[in-house]
Order: structure tokens, then C-alpha cells, then sequence
């Protein structure tokens, strides 16, 4: 595979596969974060935050045109004994706290949603079972917003699920109390057609624990935007992302961790596998070291494999580093099609090509599916990677 810094930018390579290199954290911040949409020009593709975005595809999210129906989504919140989930107005202050909008269909979801859904585990709390937030879309345009809150100490798994159809734009929000522990699985098995933009925000509390998990299958146009940051020293933050881009498919990952406080690490480790035409995969991978963030340990990665002609992979990783007192800081992105000699070396002790492509992929994408925690999202997860395998052979 090779090393997106050895490509130049916008370079293109046998099998429509394109790497774009690194640029700063900076030059992508073109507007301050805010909850006014109105900070926010119209975005019209050249502005570097949207530059790989289909914006004629998003169904009117990024100018305002899209508007909310009754039919947009049904959420339903499985919670266990122990976890309260409340209806909140926008100005509870639990709201936003753990970061403002940085873009204008952040902003506009951030102003449109009614009420917020509030999943708080009290200090101490450690439920038995996973908490789950099914979202599922009924044909319709919706913008939302959910805030877990985790107390002190407190340890929880949260399972957001998308599916059916919808266009939705929505917020985010991971409150983490001084030593608690979250594991979140956000799993985007949308329809053919539906159309998903959200801002995802971390606030990591002193010695807290937080690791996501982002999986990302279905829709036509899936752009998230994952946010790290620390309110105190002894963070943790990990990062993982698995997506598999189909034909026609859209999918985007924008991720930025800000370590703006010392002695805090973040691990981020993204994996994609694309097939069909016009699939297009977009990982922008942001790692902001403060001047003040001294003793930080950080990395990120993304891998992308490649099954057929016609995909097209952008990935962007950017490392910026505002001290020289750090524990480690780097990053790599790669792409490239399957290993032949991983091919030949299974075919030759008597598996077919098929299988052997499914050996490959599987392993491929190990290491990610064991980050996830829970046995029914697991073999979910394994039975939809077979099932997109069994479409590239067909």
C-alpha cells in the first residue's frame, strides 16, 4: 500500500483510487463554531471543509431548504434499570456543552430540533446491559439532538442505531464525568436513499475513559463529524471506524481530536473497504496538539482496501503540534487494492478466490468488529460484511 504522503495532492491513480495529502488544522477552520446558523455562509463545494461533499445530494440540508416533517425518524431508547432518559428544551445547559457547531448544518440542526433527548448514568452507575438508541427513518426530514451523560465514575455502553429512510441532520453530545468509563457503537445501516449528517462531541472529563465506535454501511450520503476534547488532565479518547462503500455510495468520516489539555492520549483507527462504481470514501483526520497539551500521546490511522475498479478514496490525516513536550504524536493513511500474493498464497493450499478475497477482507477488518463489545452488533456487523463480500462476486 502506500503512504498518502508520498502522493501528491489530488493525484490519481490506476483504478480511479485518489489520495489527497496533509494540510492544517487551520486552514479547514474557516468560521468559528457557533449554535447562529446565520454565521454560517451556504456552502457551494469550493470551501475546503466541503470540497469532496456532493452538496446537490444532501436534499437541501446545507441551505436551509430542507424542511422538518412529522415523518422524519422514530427514536425509541431501550435504557436498563438505573438510567434516566429525559425530553429537554434547548437551553438545559447539558445542551451543547460538549462543543458548538462548526458547520452550518451542524448549526441548523442545532436550531431546529424541539426537544433534546437527555440519557444520563448517575455516579457510580454501572447498568448490566448496553443502552439503545434506535433511530430508525420513516421517509421524512428530521433534525435531532441526544446527550449521554455519564457521572463520575459511572461506566456505560450505548448502541445508537440508524436505519430505514430519512434525511437527517443531528447533534451529539458525550458528557463524561471525572473517571467514567463510555463505549459508544453508532451503526449507519440506512436505506438506498437516505441522507445523515451529524456532529458528534466528546467532552472527556479528568481520567475518563471514552471510546467510539462508528460503522457505517447504508445511505446514499453519510457525512459524520466526530470532536474530541478534554476537560481535564488523564484523558483517554479511541477513535475506531469501520465502513464499507458500495456503488453510488457517499461516505465520510471528518474527525478532529483537540488535545488542549496536558497528559491526555486519543488513538484513532479508521478502516474502509470500497466496490462499484462512484463509491467514494472520505476519511479527514484532525489531531490539534495545544500549546498547553504537554505530555499528549497520540496517533491516528486509516487503512482503505480497494475490491473494485471505479471507487475513489480521499484521506486526509493532519497532525499539528503546538509543543515539543509530548509523550508521541504520528499518523499514517494508506490505500491500495488486495494483496495478490495474500491471494496466491490461499488459493494455493486449495481455497477458492471467493473465499480467499473473504479471508482477506475478514481480517481486514478484525481488529475493528473486536472493539465492538456487543455479541448481537458483532455477528450483525460479520453477517452484513458477507453479505456486501457476496455482491462483489456475484
Amino acid at each position: 500500500m502506500a503512504e498518502a504522503q508520498n502522493i501528491p495532492v489530488g493525484s490519481t491513480t490506476a483504478g480511479s483510487i485518489a489520495v489527497a495529502a496533509e494540510s492544517t488544522v487551520a486552514t479547514r477552520m474557516s468560521a468559528p463554531p457557533s449554535y447562529d446558523v446565520a454565521d454560517f455562509p451556504v456552502p457551494h463545494g469550493r470551501e475546503e471543509e466541503w470540497r469532496f461533499t456532493p452538496l446537490e445530494r444532501l436534499r437541501g440540508l446545507h441551505d436551509g431548504t430542507a424542511t422538518a416533517t412529522g415523518d422524519g425518524v422514530k427514536v425509541d431508547v431501550e435504557a436498563p434499570e438505573g438510567v434516566t432518559v429525559e425530553l429537554v428544551d434547548r437551553d438545559d445547559p447539558r445542551v451543547g456543552r460538549a462543543g458548538k457547531p462548526v458547520d452550518r448544518i451542524a448549526a441548523q440542526a442545532y436550531s431546529a430540533f424541539e426537544k433534546a433527548s437527555v440519557v444520563s448514568v448517575p455516579k457510580d452507575t454501572q447498568p448490566a446491559e448496553p443502552i439503545r438508541i434506535r433511530v430508525h427513518g420513516e421517509g421524512g426530514v428530521a433534525y435531532g439532538h441526544q446527550v449521554i451523560e455519564l457521572g463520575a465514575f459511572a461506566e456505560a455502553v450505548v448502541v445508537i442505531d440508524h436505519t430505514g429512510d430519512a434525511v437527517l441532520a443531528a447533534g451529539v453530545d458525550y458528557l463524561l464525568g471525572d473517571g467514567a468509563k463510555l463505549t459508544v457503537v453508532s451503526v449507519q445501516d440506512w436505506d438506498d436513499k437516505a441522507v445523515h449528517v451529524a456532529q458528534h462531541n466528546a467532552l472527556v472529563g479528568r481520567d475518563a475513559s471514552f471510546k467510539s465506535v462508528v460503522v457505517t454501511f447504508g445511505g446514499d450520503v453519510v457525512r459524520l463529524h466526530p470532536r474530541v476534547r478534554y476537560a481535564a488532565t488523564g484523558g483517554e479518547a479511541e477513535l475506531f471506524g469501520l465502513y464499507f462503500t458500495d456503488a453510488g455510495q457517499h461516505q465520510e468520516h471528518r474527525l478532529l481530536v483537540d488535545h488542549n489539555t496536558p497528559h491526555c492520549k486519543s488513538n484513532v483507527v479508521y478502516k474502509g473497504a470500497l466496490q462499484g462504481d462512484d463509491a467514494h470514501a472520505v476519511w479527514i483526520g484532525d489531531v490539534l496538539i495545544e500549546a498547553a497539551a504537554e505530555g499528549t500521546d497520540t496517533y491516528e490511522m486509516n487503512r482503505n482496501l480497494v475490491l473494485t475498479d471505479g471507487a475513489r478514496v480521499d484521506s486526509v490525516p493532519n497532525l499539528e503540534i503546538e509543543t515539543g513536550e509530548i509523550v508521541g504524536a504520528g499518523h499514517a493513511s494508506a490505500t491500495g487494492r488486495f494483496d495478490d500474493e495474500q491471494l496466491f498464497y490461499l488459493m494455493a493450499r486449495g481455497i477458492p478466490e471467493h473465499e480467499a478475497r473473504r479471508l482477506v477482507v475478514r481480517g481486514f477488518f478484525a481488529e475493528l468488529v473486536q472493539q465492538i463489545g456487543v455479541p448481537d452488533i458483532e455477528e450483525r456487523l460479520i453477517a452484513k460484511i458477507e453479505e456486501e463480500l457476496e455482491a462483489s462476486v456475484a
